[in-house]
């Protein structure tokens, strides 16, 4: 793992069963950029080829991105083992696993290049445009503003608090009945029902076999997010590796408290998977295996025991994408099925919702209008 060495922001330690090292921060980094730089690199060009987004179309891979999503991540560092140092290793494993929140078994080669890809082919892209930016009131302020301005359109009639138990396809409409028996009519039905729950909804018409059957494969992703915050003002610009042994592989300090502390934030996954709320003390002994700490409070939310998420975000198994993706993507009579699980794009971030949120407002206006369905 890497701990800070308390020499200055600029040190770190690579801490193991066999001893220590310690290394600066800078050097860190490039052991991560250099080894995720192997992972990806298939010729000796950007590897912009077989991890270009456009390698999917209309739900499609080719031929190039079929093979890299049929491979896992253990694949493909088994096939470069030679390559790697032992630290160069854990720090490439902890940041696909903090990638992915599956296994290395479990991880399609092919997703985690869509992501560097879409980060522009390196570990700076990943860090700015997965790490770095973020909105100040947290992702719940961008939906609430979404929202209100559906709101101040007059034309938003809302119902919360109404779990869906069956979507009907009557064929001239839809009616989607909730637990408590409420019953809602529509021409049309934009369900963004994620993966991981869609076969707990009864549909009739029964779903397509392809996407039934991705259903019920589902996404991996398990990560566990716990955010910390910590009276040591030394670890606010920390970043530790905590792997393969700790329950929490990676975190990073993420500036500060309203009250001066340290926000910590750190993530766990399928390997080594936990519930934090199970245990608070094995929960913060689990962000001492970063460094000591005095933890003052801890949030988390448990997404591998929503009933409505049944995980965190999408990242798929290998052969996922490849056999199901276009079935995913695909309408059902009167039911669009538009969810950042199957976007081309930024699949399973934001952006990938907007994206699908778009198509599915474009097919609905096409299909009143009788024109072709996108």
């Amino acid at each position: 793992m890497i701990l800070p060495s308390g020499s200055g922001p600029d040190s770190a330690e690579f801490a193991k069963t066999c001893g220590n090292a310690e290394t600066r921060q800078d050097t860190k980094d490039e052991s991560i950029k250099d080894r995720n730089g192997t992972a990806r690199r298939q010729d000796e060009a950007d590897g912009s080829g077989e991890s270009n987004p456009s390698a999917e179309v209309i739900g499609v891979l080719n031929p190039e991105a079929r093979k890299y999503d049929h491979m896992s991540v253990a694949d493909r560092l088994a096939e470069i083992r030679s390559d790697l140092t032992p630290n160069e290793r854990l720090c490439a494993e902890a940041f696909v696993l903090l990638c992915s929140g599956g296994t290395l078994e479990t991880t399609s080669f092919y997703e985690f290049l869509h992501w560097w890809a879409l980060s522009g082919y390196s570990y700076e892209g990943c860090i700015n445009y997965l790490v770095k930016y973020k909105f100040r009131g947290g992702q719940s302020s961008f939906a609430i503003r979404l929202f209100r301005e559906a709101q101040a359109s007059g034309n938003l009639t809302y119902a919360f608090s109404r779990p869906v138990a069956s979507i009907s396809d009557k064929g001239d409409g839809v009616q989607v009945m909730t637990r408590d028996g409420q019953t809602f009519e529509a021409a049309r039905v934009i369900s963004a029902i994620p993966l991981n729950v869609l076969n707990d909804v009864t549909f009739d018409l029964p779903l397509t076999p392809g996407r039934r059957t991705a259903a019920s494969i589902g996404h991996v992703n398990q990560t566990v997010k716990v955010h910390a915050e910590i009276s040591d003002r030394d670890l606010r610009s920390f970043t530790g590796i905590s792997y393969p042994h700790n329950e929490l592989i990676y975190g990073f300090g993420d500036g500060e408290t309203p009250v001066g502390n340290t926000h910590v934030v750190a993530f766990g996954g399928q390997h080594n998977h936990f519930h934090p709320e199970d245990s608070i003390d094995h929960t913060i002994a689990a962000l001492q295996g970063f460094a000591a700490m005095n933890v003052e409070r801890l949030v988390f939310h448990n997404w591998s025991r929503d009933e409505f998420a049944k995980g965190a975000w999408f990242f798929p198994a290998p052969g996922l994408l490849s056999t199901y993706l276009k079935d995913m993507r695909a309408h059902q009579g009167n039911i669009i099925f538009a969810c950042s699980d199957w976007a081309l794009g930024w699949r399973s971030f934001i952006d990938g919702a907007i994206e699908e949120g778009a198509r599915a407002a474009a097919a609905v206006r096409a299909d009143f209008a009788g024109r072709a369905k996108i």
